[in-house]
C-alpha cells in the first residue's frame, strides 16, 4: 500500500517507477495498472534486482513494513548497483540508529519521528525544531515559525549572515510556499526551513530565534 502510494504520487509529477512485489497474486491483479512496471519476486534477491535493472536507477526506496527487509534492499541497492540515492522506511523505532550509510541507506524516514517533529513544529513559534535527519547524522532540515522577537523579521536572507554549512530551502507564508531567493525579507509568522550541517545549528539558532 506505503509503494502503490509513493508510486502513483511519483508517477503523476512524470517520474518511471517500477515496483518490485514479493506476492505473485498482487503484481497479477495490479499489471497493467496505474502506469507504472511491475516486476515479481523477492527484492532482498540481487537477482531480482537484477531483472528490475536497479543498476540503472536514480533513487530506490525501500518501504516494506519489514525493517530487517528495508536493510537488505537498501545494503544491496548501494552495494551491488551503486544506487545515486537510497530512501528507506523505518518501521519500529527502535531500529532507527540501523538504518545509516553502513547499510545503503541516504534518508531514513520513520512515520513516528515524523509525527513528532510535527507535533512540536504545530506547538512551537520561535523554537528551532528538527525535521529530519539526513546524511547519518551529519545534517538536517529544521524550521522555525519567526516571533515578533526574531532578530530576522523585516531582513532579506542574504544580509542574515548564515553559516556556510546553512541554506535556506523555503519559506511558508499564509499557507503559502515560497522558494526563497537572496532579496527574500522575512516577517512575523513566517515558517523557514533550514538544511543545516552538523555543527552549525546553534548558529542558525541564534540568527532566527531570539
Amino acid at each position: 500500500m506505503v509503494g502503490r502510494s509513493i508510486a502513483r504520487d511519483l508517477s503523476r509529477n512524470g517520474h518511471e517507477v517500477l515496483i518490485v512485489e514479493v506476492d505473485d497474486s498482487v503484481v497479477k491483479r495490479q499489471a497493467g495498472t496505474g502506469g507504472w512496471r511491475w516486476i515479481g519476486g523477492d527484492a532482498c534477491e540481487v537477482s531480482v534486482l537484477q531483472e528490475a535493472e536497479f543498476g540503472s536507477a536514480d533513487v530506490v526506496v525501500a518501504c516494506t513494513g519489514d525493517d530487517e527487509d528495508n536493510l537488505v534492499v537498501s545494503l544491496l541497492s548501494k552495494q551491488e548497483f551503486a544506487v545515486p540515492r537510497v530512501i528507506a522506511r523505518v518501521n519500529h523505532p527502535k531500529n532507527i540508529w540501523l538504518f545509516n550509510e553502513t547499510w545503503g541507506v541516504d534518508v531514513a524516514v520513520s512515520t513516528p519521528h515524523l509525527m513528532t517533529a510535527l507535533v512540536e513544529e504545530a506547538l512551537s513559534v520561535g523554537t528551532l525544531v528538527p525535521l529530519m535527519s539526513l546524511a547519518d547524522g551529519r545534517a538536517g532540515l529544521v524550521e522555525v515559525t519567526l516571533d515578533e522577537g526574531s532578530p530576522a523579521i523585516d531582513r532579506a536572507i542574504a544580509d542574515l549572515g548564515m553559516p556556510r554549512e546553512s541554506s535556506v530551502v523555503a519559506v511558508v507564508r499564509s499557507r503559502r510556499v515560497m522558494v526563497p531567493r537572496g532579496d527574500t525579507t522575512l516577517a512575523v509568522g513566517d515558517e523557514v526551513i533550514v538544511l543545516v550541517a552538523e555543527g552549525a545549528e546553534e548558529l542558525v539558532k541564534a540568527i532566527l530565534t531570539a
